[in-house]
């Protein structure tokens, strides 16, 4: 198993071979996914502080729609392709258009996630 931080929100132990966003879904962090998870936009932004080595690699369609999100740094990558590998802790920050977005898409959440 391999443990999840989402700084400010929560964290979780999920199983080699999900993504960084099937373990947002799962211990509700407010990570976006308009697309669905199918690569097809940039709302499951996310920036990786640690663990980065336990995770898939970057392959060229992510790298392609991450050019498309806002803020964008060396850390950057998609929840919805990043695949955990490896057992391991991985620290990730929910990127602000990824939450913009996450409460565009559940506009019932909007203001209760506030980090801690």
């Amino acid at each position: 198993m391999a443990k999840v931080i989402f700084r400010g929100y929560a964290e979780v132990e999920v199983p080699v071979g999900q993504s960084i966003l099937e373990a947002a879904q799962g211990v509700g962090a407010p990570e976006g996914y308009a697309c669905g998870g199918v690569c097809a936009c940039s709302t499951c932004h996310v920036y990786v502080h640690s663990g980065a080595n336990l995770l898939s690699e970057m392959e060229d369609e992510e790298n392609d729609i991450l050019d498309k999100a806002f803020d964008v740094k060396s850390t950057s990558r998609l929840g919805c392709q990043s695949k955990i590998r490896a057992d391991g802790v991985i620290e990730v920050e929910i990127t602000r258009e990824s939450l913009e977005a996450f409460e565009n898409e559940h506009p019932e959440a909007r203001g209760k996630f506030i980090k801690r």
